[in-house]
């Protein structure tokens, strides 16, 4: 339960402290006073967001923390799954910064909005206005019932099924669509592969190719040339290697007079050797040359067919026509492939179809047995808050899974006696949704481990004797829960354990709301004031001390 509520710079208020008692809590005030400015700040702490239009003073931070007793609540596992330390007195502190960046706290360790709102389901419940709206949606209906059936295993079971199944869905419909965009292009791919496979391209072969063409094209002159250099270097009068071979000769004959002679001599021979072998080169390459029309030809068309294909595929050279040759190989391969895979993710799939439809039924099946009953004690709830002849009835049908499960509920109400229930947002005033809401909080609680349970003016639209017994039902749910009320009802601000009052302070530069906690003669007052307003009479004072009896 709430043990402590720490308010700054929020809103309008500056500072703000409350120590709620464990039962029946009553917060009173004017219109505007700040009331729900405090289930504003219960909503950061229970992970809601924030901005800096939540600060009063924009150069300072907001500050929010809460204190809970969560001894009795086995709460130690949750707290060890988020790896957050455990402590039977749980701290939880929001940081709103000037710049609205906001930070939260649970024990100290830093946390996130989602671990937040987790541990925040399982302290307070907290009744706003708008939950009367929420009551004529279905999803929020169908979340009645199971929290009244107490279906939390069911639904667990239920959720991993159907996540389980929408995840083998998904991957059978990604395998699907790529199967349908593949075999849309499945032809002109394999045709781009076989003809790419029939070319039998070689990495390296075009360079080769294109010197080869380069010689074939010019071997006339290239012939021609060849043989004039062999002609200046052996086979001419006189030629290169004969005047060499004479020089050389001649230094043979001196080189033993003298070192320099003789190094001359070496390496006049090392050219002569050198000179020899160039011949010998000229001689076989000349021989090599010939002109083949024929073998041109073939080069030429084996470019062609290799020019071609980079300009259709849009490429440089032969080595990326083999990476798209790979790529369309794997393409290929791939549309045979796909028909397997999708064999075996549909047979997944219906496995795990046919397990959500299980988990279903039997969630659906402890929904519908409580049916009956819901209805029941509602409808007596509602006879004792006077409405003697209200029915409430379930409307149900099966429907495909969905996160939900497998049933669509529809709450159908009527108030006056013979007239047909019809549903909820057709036919139900302001005072009756306050009343069948009450109704099913009262219910609900004790199905419930909520330490806290927070009305914001439930009793709007209902008076008299219907609100001494709805404040009766907030005391007898405040045995087991602590319970805060905001009310403008003296009839149910009388039976509080402890009475807080809302009041705007205008004794600063800036209007600021403050709380304080009443005692017996200040309850008196408040409760005198809200039968017969500022001016009270003797008799609302008296009306006051009666109802606090």
């Amino acid at each position: 339960m709430l043990q402590r509520l720490s308010i700054e710079n929020y809103a309008l208020i500056q500072q703000l402290e409350i120590n709620p008692d464990a039962q029946l809590n009553i917060i009173t005030g004017e219109t505007g006073a700040g009331k729900s400015i405090i289930l504003g700040a219960l909503g950061l702490l229970l992970g809601n967001r924030a901005d800096t239009k939540s600060l009063l003073d924009q150069d300072k931070k907001c500050v929010i923390e809460g204190t809970f007793d969560i001894s009795a609540y086995q709460l130690k596992l949750l707290f060890e799954e988020h790896d957050m330390d455990y402590d039977s007195e749980c701290v939880i502190r929001r940081e709103i910064s000037t710049s609205g960046k906001s930070r939260a706290f649970v024990n100290d360790g830093l946390t996130n909005l989602d671990f937040l709102k987790l541990l925040g389901r399982k302290l307070m419940d907290i009744h706003s206005q708008h939950d009367n709206l929420l009551l004529s949606a279905n999803s929020y209906q169908l979340g009645l019932i199971d929290a009244f059936a107490q279906n939390n295993n069911f639904l667990q079971k239920y959720s991993e099924a159907f996540s389980d199944y929408r995840e083998k869905y998904e991957i059978l419909e990604q395998l699907r669509t790529e199967s349908a965009e593949l075999r849309k292009e499945a032809d002109y791919h394999q045709f781009l592969f076989d003809e790419l496979d029939k070319a039998q391209l070689q990495a390296g072969e075009q360079e080769v190719l294109e010197a080869e063409l380069n010689k074939l094209e010019n071997a006339e002159e290239i012939k021609l040339k060849l043989n004039e250099a062999l002609s200046a270097l052996d086979q001419s009068g006189f030629n290169a290697n004969q005047m060499l071979q004479g020089a050389k000769t001649a230094l043979g004959q001196i080189n033993k007079f003298s070192k320099e002679y003789d190094a001359l001599f070496e390496r006049l021979n090392s050219s002569w050797i050198e000179l020899k072998d160039i011949i010998a080169e000229l001689e076989s390459e000349e021989e090599q040359v010939e002109y083949e029309p024929r073998r041109a030809e073939e080069v030429q068309e084996r470019l062609s067919l290799i020019y071609k294909l980079q300009q259709k595929h849009q490429v440089p050279d032969i080595d990326s026509l083999l990476s798209i040759y790979e790529e369309l190989g794997d393409k290929v391969l791939r549309v045979g492939n796909l028909d397997d895979a999708i064999e075996a993710a549909e047979k997944e799939a219906n496995q795990a179809f046919e397990l959500v439809k299980s988990s279903g039924d039997t969630l659906s099946q402890s929904r519908t047995t409580v049916f009956t009953s819901f209805e029941k004690q509602i409808g007596e709830l509602l006879d004792d808050l006077g409405m003697p002849h209200a029915k409430l009835a379930i409307q149900h049908e099966k429907q495909s899974p969905s996160e939900s499960g497998v049933d669509k509920i529809n709450l159908l109400f009527s108030a006056n006696k013979g007239i047909a229930p019809q549903p909820l947002k057709q036919v139900a005033s302001g005072g009756e949704f306050s009343r069948l809401m009450f109704a099913v909080k009262y219910i609900l609680a004790d199905k419930t481990a909520l330490p806290t349970i927070v009305f914001d003016e439930i009793d709007s639209g209902i008076s008299g004797e219907i609100s001494i017994q709805m404040a009766e039902m907030m005391n007898k749910m405040a045995q087991n829960h602590q319970v805060i009320t905001i009310t403008h009802l003296p009839q149910i601000a009388a039976r509080g354990k402890s009475h807080y009052y809302v009041y705007k302070d205008n004794a600063q530069d800036v209007t600021a709301s403050n709380i304080r906690k009443l005692n017996h003669d200040e309850r008196l007052t408040e409760l005198a004031q809200m039968i017969g307003g500022k001016q009270f009479s003797e008799s609302s004072l008296e009306s006051a001390k009666e109802l606090m009896k």
